[in-house]
């Protein structure tokens, strides 16, 4: 029996160094990569007789992922479903790496002419299929190995991965951009950081292949349970959670209001606003340092008191924190619209985002989870892709109400994933193969303090 539990936590173990190294790797390539487009791309990869033009189109790449997000949780989803979390898993980390590494060894417009951004759109196509089944894979392959009551605490590691990616690119791009002499960035010190990638995918590669199929999923094999078609078996069991999760999803709004929309806001001239840009860019880098520190104890106390309460503690609070946090830059208060972004993003927020990878695969039974929650959370998430064009249209540059204006959609988005969260049924109390049914009765509170303390114990 010892060894056994020992086997079990080593397993847990692998299973939550898997997961965030992936997401590790997804964040990494996709920060770099926004980076990049911002930065570098329109003048490597388009013609530059029209810099504006160049800039939009290189943007525009940036956006194509998001395209093809559904289809790859439609496909990824299905893999996860009837080939097993353990190889969709390898299948998405060689998917993002390469492409990214691809990125790194393009040839540029001055070279091969219009075949220069055809190539670097099939690139990012393929970067966006492959994050969609990252984090639903993910989530459901350390939610399976966690053991009962501290599936919150180990599936919020996912996340942590995330915010980790972000502050590694950080720490490789934006010295480089600062610090290398102009020309040699532009000719090949801007693929530095593409090329790096190569060795996440070793590393992750080599944990990934240790960690075993998950016992879940082993079990539905035995049974011969597993779907043809989990996305239709989980629009016809689950529509109801999918939806749920669809608007929970929403939540992205706010790393949206925070980096995209705030950001512009606050550096972009035709605000009025003219802060210096070294000083948003730090908002990421800071928020991330404060939310790897944050989640794991968000995620803890998820197995205390349940899934529900944080999201839609952090989702009321979030949106709120937007009202003030767009104050703060209209009236050009620096300090303070840094500490609001930091609060409301790198604290508050972290309510969601350090529980959403347990309660989204929780509300899904073993045989559609993957499916079930790639698909419905990249749909959320997509909606949230098309925010600062809304923001922009709503409140343009140099109207007096973007505060009120982008804060009250903010916040009313906010309420709608609260709203979804209060509605669906509480599951942190509830066994794994009992998981995705409606009508499960969770477990007695005192026995399941008990078995907490005794799995936290047995770390």
């Amino acid at each position: 029996m010892a060894h056994s539990a020992s086997h079990d936590t080593q397993q847990t173990k692998k299973a939550t160094a898997s997961g965030w190294i992936g997401s590790t790797l997804e964040y990494y390539d996709f920060f770099i990569y926004a980076t990049a487009a911002s930065l570098i791309f329109p003048q490597l990869f388009f013609p530059s007789a029209d810099p504006t033009t160049a800039i939009i189109a290189s943007l525009a790449t940036y956006g194509v992922g998001y395209v093809a997000r559904p289809i790859g949780a439609f496909v990824l989803g299905h893999w996860g479903d009837t080939l097993g979390r353990k190889r969709v898993l390898v299948a998405c980390m060689f998917l993002m790496g390469f492409s990214t590494i691809g990125v790194g060894l393009l040839p540029t417009y001055e070279q091969v002419g219009l075949l220069a951004p055809a190539l670097l759109v099939v690139m990012r196509l393929i970067q966006g299929f492959a994050v969609a089944g990252e984090i639903s894979g993910a989530s459901s392959m350390i939610l399976e190995h966690a053991p009962f009551g501290r599936r919150g605490f180990y599936a919020s590691f996912t996340l942590q991965g995330v915010q980790a990616g972000q502050i590694l690119a950080a720490a490789v791009f934006l010295p480089l951009a600062h610090y290398m002499p102009k020309d040699d960035f532009n000719s090949w010190g801007w693929r530095i950081p593409f090329l790096l990638s190569f060795i996440v995918i070793i590393v992750g590669y080599v944990i990934r292949r240790e960690v075993e199929e998950t016992p879940a999923f082993a079990e539905e094999l035995r049974e011969g349970e597993v779907p043809k078609a989990p996305f239709v078996q989980a629009i016809t069991e689950s529509w109801r959670d999918m939806l749920r999760v669809v608007c929970m999803a929403l939540m992205n709004v706010i790393p949206v209001v925070t980096t995209i929309f705030g950001a512009a806001y606050a550096v972009q001239p035709g605000y009025g606003i003219g802060f210096e840009k070294d000083v948003y860019l730090w908002i990421p880098v800071l928020g991330n340092i404060v939310a790897v520190l944050v989640i794991p104890f968000v995620g803890r106390l998820s197995d205390r008191i349940g899934r529900r309460p944080p999201i839609i503690v952090g989702a009321l609070a979030s949106g709120a924190l937007s009202f003030v946090y767009l104050y703060a830059i209209s009236i050009h208060n620096v300090p303070l619209a840094i500490a609001m972004s930091i609060l409301m993003w790198g604290i508050v927020y972290q309510g969601y985002n350090a529980v959403f990878p347990s309660f989204y695969p929780e509300l899904f039974p073993t045989r559609t989870r993957v499916s079930a929650m790639a698909i419905s959370q990249n749909l959320g998430t997509l909606v949230t892709a098309m925010l600062p064009a809304v923001f922009t249209a709503m409140a343009p540059p140099g109207a007096a109400n973007i505060p009120t204006t982008v804060g009250a959609i903010t916040f009313g988005i906010t309420v709608l994933a609260a709203l979804a969260a209060w509605s669906a049924r509480e599951t942190h109390r509830v066994a794994m193969h009992d998981l995705g049914n409606r009508d499960a009765v969770p477990m007695d509170r005192a026995e399941y303090e008990r078995l907490r303390l005794q799995s936290a114990a047995m770390r």
